[in-house]
């Protein structure tokens, strides 16, 4: 299913990457914040992937690259959504103003 005029991502440091980072707990908001991150990154690769193929004609490779990003995107968008709950010195600040009202 590959086509000589679809770039090849570099994603293999990546997926190395999130294999070691996935056996691990996660328990700091900073980790939160580096998976969301790594996943931002690669949703964007793939979504240059898909522009690539589209401007070549590969509808295929196209939709493929655009659901791949699209993936990374909600996973993306899911830890940082778990990094700002976990984080508590935000709900201290809202506590404090609703207090001070």
């Amino acid at each position: 299913m590959t086509n000589a005029h679809t770039p090849e991502i570099q994603a293999d440091s990546f997926v190395e990457m999130t294999d070691e980072h996935f056996e691990e707990e996660y328990e700091s908001m900073g980790d939160h914040h580096r998976m969301a991150a790594r996943h931002f990154a690669a949703a964007a690769k793939h979504h240059l992937s898909a522009a690539a193929a589209d401007d070549e004609g590969d509808n295929e490779a196209t939709a493929r690259h655009a659901y791949t990003a699209y993936r990374h995107q909600l996973n993306a968008v899911q830890y940082a959504e778990i990094a700002t709950m976990d984080n508590d010195s935000l709900e201290d600040e809202h506590d404090g103003e609703a207090d001070n009202s």
